[in-house]
């Protein structure tokens, strides 16, 4: 069982890597929105997994930060 779940983890990983290198590598990509999209995803999680212990009801934000965020994600 162990060396089936290696066997997955490697096959994800490495889907993920080359994930990662073609969105570096290609001129079409937009790394910026990917890099966002990623980091929204992580946030989402992080915030889900907590939620039981924390007690606070997670928003899931699946979109950019507002315009009037100056770039910072953080408010005027």
């Amino acid at each position: 069982m162990n060396s089936m779940v290696e066997a997955i983890t490697t096959i994800a990983l490495a889907v993920v890597g080359l994930g990662v290198v073609s969105v570096l590598v290609s001129r079409n990509a937009n790394t910026s929105a990917v890099i966002q999209a990623g980091a929204s995803g992580l946030a989402n999680n992080i915030g889900v997994a907590e939620s039981p212990v924390t007690g606070n009801q997670v928003q899931l934000m699946t979109g950019y930060p507002a315009a009037n965020t100056l770039g910072t994600g953080f408010g005027t």
